[in-house]
C-alpha cells in the first residue's frame, strides 16, 4: 500500500470498469454534450442518477444552467460518439439523434437513454456532482455497453 497521490488514486480508479455516457442538453437552441464516465444511480424511488464534471470542464457552466439533460448509455459500436463528445468542441453534424418534444437530445441507437430533470448540484472536491430525476427511459436490449477499463476502451 502506498499514500494516496493524485496519480496512483487516478490509476486505482482506472481498474473500476465503467459505462461510458454522453450527457446532453439543448440550452438556448443550441445543442451540448459531454461523455462522462462518472454516472451512477443513486436512487430507486424516486428514481436518481448522479454524474459529475470537472470545475474545469469546457461545458461546465451550460450544464449548470441547465434544467433537464439526456443520459445516453453508448454501445459497443459508439466508441467515435464518445471520442467527439470528449473534445472540448465537439460536434453533432455526423451524430444520429432526435429531440424529444421537452428539447432534449437523446442519441440513436444507445444501450439505454434517460431523460432527466437536473434537482440538485453538489460542490465536491475538483468536481461538480449533478443530482437528477429520471422521467423517461428507453432501453435497447440487443445492444452491448461501450466499456472503459485502465484509461481505455475494452471489448469482449
Amino acid at each position: 500500500m502506498k499514500i494516496v497521490n493524485k496519480n496512483n488514486f487516478k490509476q486505482s480508479m482506472s481498474k473500476f470498469a465503467t459505462g461510458i455516457t454522453v450527457v446532453a442538453t439543448n440550452y438556448e437552441s443550441i445543442l451540448y454534450g459531454k461523455t462522462i464516465n462518472s454516472f451512477s444511480s443513486l436512487s430507486l424511488s424516486p428514481p436518481l442518477v448522479l454524474f459529475s464534471l470537472d470545475n474545469k470542464s469546457s461545458k461546465l457552466n451550460i450544464f449548470k444552467r441547465s434544467k433537464i439533460v439526456s443520459i445516453n448509455i453508448l454501445s459497443k459500436d459508439q466508441k467515435t460518439i464518445s471520442d467527439n463528445f470528449a473534445k472540448n468542441d465537439p460536434s453533432w453534424n455526423k451524430i444520429n439523434y432526435k429531440i424529444l418534444a421537452n428539447g432534449n437530445p437523446v442519441i440513436n441507437d444507445c444501450v439505454s437513454n434517460l431523460d432527466c430533470k437536473i434537482t440538485n448540484k453538489i460542490k465536491q472536491g475538483d468536481h461538480l456532482i449533478f443530482i437528477c430525476k429520471v422521467n423517461k427511459v428507453y432501453n435497447n436490449n440487443k445492444l452491448n455497453p461501450l466499456l472503459y477499463f485502465n484509461s481505455k476502451y475494452f471489448s469482449r
